[in-house]
């Protein structure tokens, strides 16, 4: 008996006990396991999947929705992996076209590497914006300055919660609220009681991802990155917004070295809902 085509092979849900098979995947695409990344996506989010044939997974991907359940505001595509033995045979545009569809009115975002691009923008993503994922050792200001940071509690969560819905443009209850088990470090920048922007480190291989990282303006994002460099011993990695040049040159300055760009793309919506002078990283780029 013949083996089914690629394109005969269908498409399932993915759930937490498919995390091991995930990060499998992402090993084969020499990307890291990030097991850490992919419990938390598969948790907040809906995570869809083909079946190899001869075991473990021909693709993945994972949409994080955000707003009501029942009609999210936007969506976030994240995780798009197929596996190398099955490449470039239209799997990767076939799981893309199944999301699209599954989506129906709600607009999608992502952020596309150099080589996945071409495929969105021929499934009618457009390019909005661009993001520059910086990595490096912290070296601190001799005299840093800013406004005060400090430790998140649980009675921040609140304020957290309006300012992110207010600066991301949609709810992010159910990823937000995940956050002081998912990260090592969650802080606050406050002004007169008031709290002004907040940032979230948490572990990825070796480094610290910092993000989300919202803040009322570059000197507080500034303050929140110092204040989570000061309370590690990993190198520190984020993904800021081109448009914030200052920030971009302020972490070259303080060692955080370029290490690629992604292109921020949508579909169904011309721009991001939100303010992004005040949006500066996003929590991961498969998420938004």
């Amino acid at each position: 008996m013949s083996t089914p085509s690629p394109a005969a092979w269908p498409i399932r849900p993915l759930t937490r006990r498919d995390l091991t098979a995930c990060a499998d995947l992402s090993e084969n695409r020499g990307w890291p396991r990030e097991e850490h990344k992919w419990g938390l996506l598969l948790s907040a989010g809906k995570g869809y999947g083909i079946d190899d044939p001869d075991g473990g997974l021909v693709a993945a991907c994972v949409v994080t929705g955000y707003g009501p359940q029942d009609g999210p505001d936007l969506a976030a595509v994240g995780m798009v992996l197929v596996a190398e033995r099955h490449a470039r045979r239209g799997i990767g545009r076939r799981l893309m076209r199944h999301i699209i569809t599954a989506a129906g009115t709600t607009p999608l975002t992502l952020y596309a590497t150099p080589n996945g691009r071409p495929l969105y923008e021929e499934l009618g993503f457009k390019v909005i914006g661009r993001s520059e994922m910086v990595r490096g050792r912290f070296s601190p200001e001799p005299r840093p300055e800013g406004p005060v940071t400090r430790p998140a509690s649980a009675e921040d969560l609140v304020a957290i919660l309006r300012l992110d819905e207010e600066v991301f443009g949609a709810d992010r209850t159910p990823v937000i609220t995940r956050l002081p088990a998912f990260a090592d470090q969650f802080r606050v920048a406050e002004e007169n009681g008031r709290l002004i922007g907040y940032a979230a480190a948490w572990p990825n291989m070796d480094t610290h991802v910092v993000g989300p990282l919202i803040a009322r303006d570059t000197e507080t994002a500034k303050a929140l990155i110092a204040s989570v460099a000061a309370h590690t011993d990993r190198p520190l990695r984020t993904d800021i917004d081109v448009r914030h040049e200052e920030l971009r040159e302020w972490a070259a300055q303080r060692g955080l070295a370029s290490v690629a760009f992604n292109s921020v793309m949508t579909y169904g919506i011309p721009e991001l809902p939100g303010d992004a002078a005040r949006r500066f990283a996003p929590l991961t780029v498969a998420a938004g």
